[in-house]
Order: structure tokens, then C-alpha cells, then sequence
């Protein structure tokens, strides 16, 4: 028994520096290969957000109450479809009515007193057109006479001047010359009541003229008052049925009722109170918000990503295969906004729809594993040094 002992320690003794050799070059096998998997091999680099959501691809239409008001109707039903223009909500616009039938009663009263004026002032026109017509006729017989009577009136005057020189001469008689004398003396009045005649008759003319015009005038003022009240009844009319069509809440666009504030008629909403949101048709896409440091200059255009979904497990239901389509380029609430267009694989169990919450991860680039223990250490020894506060004795 002790010489089998001794000759099988003798046999494990010349095999050890063939397992150590073979260790050492198992060893280095894995040394060399892990060192070439570190230097050499590539691979993914993901970004990841936690806050990513499946939406339509147009943005969701707000429907708020445009004034405070009393709620006379209510047309809101989730889930309702609704083309543009129809009716959500109605508010109480009596009061508003009852201001409109005024004005259009006081817009009625208007025509008929309008036309009373101004088949007034065409009468007054036509009248003042045939007196002006008619005086021009009177002043120009009148101008006829006084040229008659003052041409009378010079010839007798001739005759006088005539009669006078004879009469000296003792040619005729001075009964003949005061005759000459007599007839000139009336010719010469008779011109001046022709002058004087034409005179009164322009005056009393251009005084009645002034005096129609005057009419006419306040005519014309009365006619451009009424039109001009008129205008503003017509204006507040307008006023009045724009807001009644403001109290008349309608689809802005078509599509599906997502959200339904609960009003009820009788309920007193406040200006801009949110009633509701419709969402409109269109294609599904997925939106994530990133960290800036993540998103900006590393999420591009045309990189794949992959979306998780919060409530479909992706052990069991898998992920959504997507592509970044936009990167936004301001930061909303600290944030950067990058839009994914969404590819589904065929025949998968994840029913799409709007309003899908979940995680997204993109393909931002390619490193060795090597690169990234550097950059992380770069980072860690980039990041400043934490000082401990120092207290105070009291």
C-alpha cells in the first residue's frame, strides 16, 4: 500500500507543470479575447426616456367656454364623433336676444322715417328748382323794363335839354318846354321804379331761396342723423349676433370626443374653462421627452428605436419598432421633444391607439467597450469634487 501511495504522488508531480501550462494558456485565451472584445468589438448605444406616449399625428383641439355664462345645453358625449361645425354647448344668450330684437325694432322704425325725409327734400328740391326757374323769368322782364324806362327816360331827357335850348331861341313856346320838362321829369321816375322794382323783386327772391335752402339743409341733416344712427343700431345688431354666436360652442374640427368636463345645464362655466378636448383623424405616431444632454446632438433624424408600452408587457406583447422622424430644437419644461414615426411588426397583439403611455429606447451610435469605460471615466472625473460643508461652533 505504501509503495502504490509513493508512485501515484511521483505521477501527480510530473503532471502539474502540464496543468499549470495549460491553465496559463486557457488563461491568455481569455485574456486575449476579452482584451479584443474590448478594443475591438462594437456595440449599440442607447438613449432611453421613460416619458413617451403614442398620439395622433395632429394635436388635439381645445374646446373652452369663450365667455362666462350660464350653461343652457350640453352636446359633449366621450367617444361622440363630431364633424366641424356641429354644436357642443350652448350658453344662455337671452339677454343678448332680447338687446338684438330692440335694435331690430329700432333698425325697422328707421326705413319708413327715411323715406318720408326724403321724399320731403325731392319735393322741397323740385319746388326750389321751379321758384328759382320762375324768379329767373320775373328778373329778367323786370331787367326788360327798367332798360325800357331808363331808355325813355333818356330820350325824354334829350328832348327836355332840346325843348330848353329852343325856348331860349324863342323857336316855341315855354308851355312846350315845360311839357318837354314834365315828360322828362316822369320818364326818369318811371326808370327809377323799374330800377327799384327789379331791385326788390332779386331781394325777395334770393330771400325765399335762402330760406328754402335753408329747409332743404336741416332736411339733409335730419336724413344724415337717422343714417348715421342707423348705422351704429346696424353695428351694435352685429355686435349682438356675434355674441350670440360666441355663446353657441362648436366643433372646430372634426373627429372624436377625448375628454368631457361634466357640465350640466344650469351650471355657471368661466371664460377660457376648459369643456373638453376633440382629437382628429390621423395616423399614430409616438412622441418621448429626453434629458438635453441625452437628445441634443446625439438623437438624429432616421435612427431606430424601439417602444415599450406600460401596459403590455414586452416579454409578452414584444416592442414597437419606430424611427426618429424629428428632434425638437428648444427645450419645453427642461426638456427635449423627439417625434418617432411608428412601423408595427405584422401581426402583433398591441392594439394601437392615442394616449399610450410608455418608454422608448434609440440607437443613437456604435462604441467599443473600451470608449465607453473611458468616457465614463472622463465623465466621473470631469464631475467636480463634493466639499463637506463646515460647522459652526456654537
Amino acid at each position: 500500500m505504501a509503495t502504490t501511495f509513493a508512485q501515484s504522488l511521483r505521477a501527480l508531480e510530473a503532471d502539474r507543470p502540464r496543468r499549470t501550462t495549460m491553465g496559463l494558456f486557457v488563461l491568455a485565451l481569455l485574456l486575449g479575447g476579452f482584451c479584443a472584445w474590448f478594443f475591438a468589438a462594437e456595440v449599440t448605444v442607447h438613449e432611453t426616456s421613460d416619458a413617451a406616449r403614442i398620439e395622433v399625428s395632429q394635436a388635439a383641439h381645445a374646446i373652452d367656454a369663450p365667455v362666462a355664462a350660464r350653461v343652457a345645453s350640453v352636446h359633449l358625449a366621450l367617444g361622440r364623433d363630431v364633424a366641424a361645425g356641429d354644436i357642443l354647448v350652448e350658453l344662455d344668450a337671452e339677454a343678448e336676444q332680447r338687446r338684438l330684437a330692440q335694435e331690430e325694432a329700432r333698425l325697422v322704425s328707421f326705413q319708413p322715417e327715411l323715406d318720408a325725409l326724403a321724399r320731403e327734400l325731392a319735393s322741397l328740391e323740385g319746388s326750389l328748382a321751379s321758384e328759382q326757374q320762375a324768379t329767373r323769368a320775373a328778373l329778367d322782364q323786370a331787367r326788360a323794363r327798367h332798360a325800357e324806362a331808363l331808355a325813355g327816360s333818356t330820350q325824354a331827357e334829350d328832348e327836355a335839354v332840346r325843348a330848353d335850348r329852343l325856348a331860349r331861341e324863342g323857336a316855341i313856346a315855354d308851355a312846350e318846354r315845360r311839357r318837354a320838362r314834365a315828360a322828362a321829369d316822369g320818364r326818369r321816375a318811371a326808370a327809377q321804379s323799374a330800377s327799384l322794382e327789379a331791385s326788390r323783386l332779386a331781394a325777395s327772391h334770393r330771400a325765399h331761396d335762402l330760406e328754402l335752402g335753408a329747409r332743404a339743409e336741416s332736411l339733409r341733416r335730419s336724413i344724415a342723423s337717422l343714417e348715421g344712427e342707423r348705422r351704429v343700431a346696424v353695428a351694435a345688431a352685429g355686435v349682438l349676433r356675434q355674441e350670440i354666436a360666441r355663446r353657441t360652442v362648436r366643433a372646430a374640427v372634426a373627429g372624436r370626443i377625448v375628454e368631457d368636463a361634466i357640465v350640466r345645464p344650469g351650471e355657471f362655466v368661466k371664460e377660457g374653462q376648459r369643456l373638453g378636448r376633440i382629437l382628429p383623424p390621423g395616423h399614430l405616431r409616438a412622441s418621448a421627452e429626453f434629458m438635453p444632454q441625452a437628445a441634443l446632438g446625439r438623437v438624429r433624424e432616421g435612427q431606430p428605436a424601439r417602444l415599450r408600452l406600460d401596459g403590455f408587457p414586452w416579454s409578452q406583447y414584444g416592442v414597437v419598432p419606430a424611427v426618429v422622424s424629428a428632434v425638437g430644437g428648444e427645450l419645453r419644461d427642461g426638456k427635449v421633444r423627439v417625434e418617432l414615426e411608428l412601423a408595427p411588426l405584422p401581426g402583433s397583439r398591441i392594439p394601437l391607439q392615442h394616449g399610450l403611455p410608455g418608454s422608448v429606447e434609440v440607437d443613437v451610435e456604435r462604441a467599443t467597450p473600451a470608449e465607453l469605460v473611458f468616457r465614463a471615466s472622463g465623465r466621473a472625473l470631469g464631475r467636480p469634487a463634493l466639499v463637506p460643508a463646515q460647522g459652526h461652533d456654537s
